[in-house]
Order: C-alpha cells, then structure tokens, then sequence
C-alpha cells in the first residue's frame, strides 16, 4: 500500500522537530503515541508550564507560515498544521485550556489513563511505574496551580462539573474497605512484596491516593464557591469550542434544527426495524427481546474481551482486500476492557513503529460483567475497522504521503468521530449490519449522536425547545435528562454519565454526526461527478490518504475529488 518516499521537505522537517518539542511539552501524548524519552514525566499545568507550551504553538504556527509548500501533499500538510495548531492556540488564549476540569476528558483523567497504554512486561517497566507514579503527587500540585490562576482570571468550571471531578479523585484513591485505581494497579506488578520495588511502589501509590483526596478537597473548599451554577457555558465559549472540535464555524442554530430533523428520521427508522423484530411491541419491546434473547448475550469480562477480539477480527478479514487495502500492521487490533468504570468506549492508537497495537476500549458501569452484542457489534466497527483503527492505523503507517506531525499529533474530532459514525453506516450498506437486531443497534446509536446534537447545542446556548416536543419551552438539567430518557436506550447511571458528559465538554458531543455529515455530502457529491466510474474502494483511499484535517479544509479537500 505504502508509496516511495519522497525527500523531505522544509515542511516535513519542521513537523518533525514539532512531534518531539510537543512530546517534551505534553509527556503524556509522548506516551500515547509512542515518543520515547518522556516515560517518567507529567505536562507542566502551572500557568508557566500552559505559557510555555502556548508559547511552542505559536513559534510553530509562525514557521509553518513562512515555510513554502513544495508539492500538493506540502499544500495540504500546511493548512492542516495552520488549522489546529490555531485551534489549539485558541483555547489557551482564550483561558479555557488552563481551566479544563471534566468529568470525561482532562487533565485529570490524564492522571489515570495513562498508565493503560504503560508497558507492564518487566520489573524495569515497573520501576518506570513507580517513577512516573512518584511525580504524579507534584503534577497534580501544579494542575491546582493551574485552575486557580484560570479561576483567578474567570475562568472556572461549572459547580457540577467541579463537584463530580471531585468524587473521582476520591473514588480512585480508595478507601479502607475499596482500593483504588492505583493501589490496584500496584498489586499487579509481578515482583517480592518484600523486595525495594514493591516497597518503591507502595509509598508511590500512598503519596498519590493523599494527593488526589488533596485535590478533592481543595476542588470543593476553593474552587466550588467560584464556580458558577449554570451548566450552559454560553454562545462565545461553545463558539470557541466547537471550533476546536470541528475544525469550522458552524452555523449553530441551523446545525441544531438539522439535529432535530436528523432524530425524527431515525427514531422512524428504528420503529420499523422494531416492528421487524418484534411486531405490535414498538422499539422498547424489540429491545427487550433482544436483550432476553441468550444468543445475543456475552456473560464475564472474559468472555466479553473475547468476543470483541474476534468481531473485530471477523471486520478485517472480511473488509482486507475487498472493501479496503490494510497493512499488515493495521491488520491488528486489541479489544481491551477498562480497569475502572465511568470512562465510556474509546480507541488508543499504535506506536510508530506498531510495537503496541491500536486497542479498542470497553468501560463497564460498576459491578456490570455482562453485554448483550446486539448493540455493540456496530461500536466494534466503530472502534475498530472501518473506524477509528482503519483510519488512525493507516494515518501512522502512512509516512509516505504524510509528515510525522499528520501521522502522531493531528486530531480533529469532527473529521475522526465522523469517519467513525460513517463507517457504521458504511457497514450497513455493505451488508454486515444486516441482522434485525445488530441493525437495530446501529440505529440505537445513531439516535444518541443524533440527540448529543439538539441537547449540546441547546443547552448551552440556551436555544428554544421546537414546539411539539413536550419537553418544555427552554432546556434545563431535568429537561435534559428526561429527553435523554427518551433517546438513549442506557442504564440511568450510564445516560447520566452521558449528561454529565455533554455539560461538561462543550462542543465535542456534537462533531460525530457533524462529521458524519460531511464525509456523507461530499461522497455524494463525488458520486455525481463520477457517475458509473466511482470507485468507493478508490474514494476511501483517497480520503484517508488525506490525514486528518478539520472539516473546513476537510471539505474543501473532498471537492476537488
């Protein structure tokens, strides 16, 4: 699949040397894509450390701009370099990076998160643990640093979110009677219990679990009361935002009425399939159904690790060749299990050098060992090929037509999540969601990205709730719950793990049916140009050969096709 390498360009080389200042400024990405040299180290969240790291960004930003593109592929490298990193910027100028505090996704899930993608085979992989364990105590000195300077200059997050952040920095450093994330990581290290490592490791993790019920505590004595009350971060953060996420500046209330169109079309959709599965009994009776049926249920962690292996197996095997060209090194993926509940389903991507494969990530509620697979069989394709693996895989082994920042550090989660909800629906049209129930699934979770849209969009900026609805006029938290309850097939402790979710992560929820949306517009539109010489296998190469990019360049790009 691979093409000759061309020499590099002043671009290229400028990305390169962007990949390993990037990886020193934030630690914890060197981790996560495989940069050595970083192993032992935390991303400096005092507000020198976000001056310093803002400061990379704009030195960068400054010589992608006077850097000449050599060729077509420097052409479209440059603008997706200018895109992001200005994104990016953006946040930190805006004060919103230094104050990041959610439930899902910030520095505080970094904490913990990193160490699933840590190497634990040898007693110095160990000593590596407790090493980067033995600073976290400091880095998360320097986080509370950080979001009190952020506090001090206005920016807080919301009370909810503070409150609930709160909870899980005393959830993971346990309790007497329940150890935590990190005592339990301890206690699987293979080494003496009486040896110096495993002593290392213990005072490791007890200095970790008094930092994090510090950090709790000071969350609710010092930042709480200047938190504000509302969840809606309003029209000029959700701008900015969204932005981020997407890549473009969306028209948000147009976007919000195409969302509530797009959940009517759905939800009409799902009520046939129902029909199919369970006549007369409407969709809440044909979930049932399928829930009771044992055919469709994966009982224990292990059993349920296994089946995700071997669906995502089963996807490669059938695709390779036919629907798409894989690299052998993209032909693997891991499905893995979470060790902690609370952290919904997610993709890691592979090393450089694919020593550490792609993963997909499963998060169980609390005390929940068992699935039924009639509505994961489409988060599998999601996750896996053809969805994030295929297209962030191939994005890292493509170092013949991509420069190693497009290939380790650029991510648009509009332009990623939306490949990922159009692969699920590529999937259908190709046949593999073809089982009443698996479809059904497929269309369970089309209508959550569906309704993510109308309820993000809504309550932050406050928007009028359509007539008809009988929600009420204007969205609050019990409003929002309550539509939840009607779109979202969940456990009320997942679909509130969902809401809290959405309050807290402006703009992000929203990007995978946006995304979807464009990668779908423009495949139509290149259909039509085509005529009966399309080539879809040819349009997804072409596509993914692009790299990430936001969905204004992305857009732009996909016409010329």
């Amino acid at each position: 699949m691979s093409e000759p390498l061309r020499p590099p360009s002043p671009l290229d080389q400028l990305a390169e040397r962007f990949v390993d200042d990037y990886a020193a400024s934030q630690p914890t990405v060197a981790t996560s894509i495989g940069v050595p040299g970083h192993e032992e180290r935390w991303p400096d969240f005092t507000p020198a450390g976000h001056a310093a790291h803002a400061d990379l960004l704009r030195r960068t930003i400054a010589a992608v701009e006077t850097t000449d593109p050599v060729d077509r592929r420097d052409e479209v490298a440059r603008g997706a370099m200018l895109e992001r990193l200005g994104a990016e910027l953006a946040r930190h100028d805006a004060g919103w990076a230094q104050a990041d505090l959610n439930t899902i996704d910030s520095p505080l899930q970094q904490f913990r998160a990193t160490f699933d993608l840590m190497p634990t085979g040898t007693e110095a992989d160990w000593t590596t643990i407790a090493r980067r364990l033995e600073a976290l105590p400091a880095a998360l000195e320097g986080y509370t640093a950080g979001l009190d300077a952020a506090a001090d200059a206005g920016q807080v997050a919301a009370a909810r979110q503070v409150r609930l952040c709160a909870g899980i920095a005393r959830r993971w450093a346990g309790a007497s009677d329940a150890p935590g994330f990190f005592a339990e990581l301890a206690a699987g290290a293979p080494v003496p219990p009486d040896g110096a490592l495993a002593r290392d490791l213990a005072s490791a993790v007890t200095g970790v679990e008094t930092a994090l019920l510090a950090f709790a505590d000071h969350l609710e004595a010092e930042l709480l009361p200047r938190a504000p009350q509302a969840d809606g971060v309003g029209r000029e953060r959700y701008a900015l935002e969204s932005r981020f996420f997407s890549g473009v500046d969306l028209d948000l209330e147009e976007t919000y009425a195409w969302g509530w169109q797009e959940l009517a079309r759905i939800v009409a959709e799902k009520q046939a399939v129902a029909e199919i599965i369970a006549p007369g009994q409407g969709i809440a009776g044909a979930m049932a159904a399928l829930d009771a049926d044992p055919e469709r249920m994966v009982r224990g962690r292990e059993h349920l690790q296994a089946w995700l292996q071997e669906t995502a197996d089963r996807a490669v095997a059938a695709l390779n060749g036919v629907h798409f060209d894989i690299p052998e090194p993209v032909q693997r993926v891991e499905g893995r299990l979470t060790p902690t509940s609370g952290e919904g389903v997610y993709y890691t991507g592979p090393t450089e050098d694919f020593s550490r494969p792609g993963r997909m990530w499963w998060s169980l509620p609390e005390g929940v060992t068992d699935m039924t697979t009639w509505r994961e069989t489409t988060t599998v394709f999601h996750e896996g090929v053809p969805g994030h693996h295929l297209q962030i895989g191939q994005t890292v082994y493509n170092a013949a037509v991509l420069n190693r920042w497009q290939r380790l550090l650029c991510w648009c989660s509009a332009h990623g999540e939306g490949w990922a909800l159009y692969s699920e629906r590529l999937m259908a049209e190709l046949g593999f969601l073809d089982d009443p129930g698996d479809r059904l699934g497929m269309l369970d979770a089309q209508e959550l990205r569906a309704a993510r849209v109308v309820l993000d969009i809504g309550v932050h900026l406050n928007l009028p709730i359509p007539a008809g609805e009988d929600l009420g006029e204007r969205w609050t938290y019990e409003v929002a719950a309550e539509f939840l309850r009607r779109h979202v097939s969940m456990d009320d402790a997942m679909r509130t793990d969902e809401l809290h979710r959405y309050l807290g992560w402006p703009g992000q929820a929203p990007s995978y049916k946006v995304g979807e949306r464009v990668f779908l517009v423009c495949r139509e539109q290149a259909q039509l140009r085509a005529g009966d010489g399309f080539d879809l296998k040819a349009w997804h190469r072409a596509v993914l050969d692009l790299g990430p990019l936001g969905l204004g360049p992305l857009a732009a790009e996909l016409a010329r096709m």
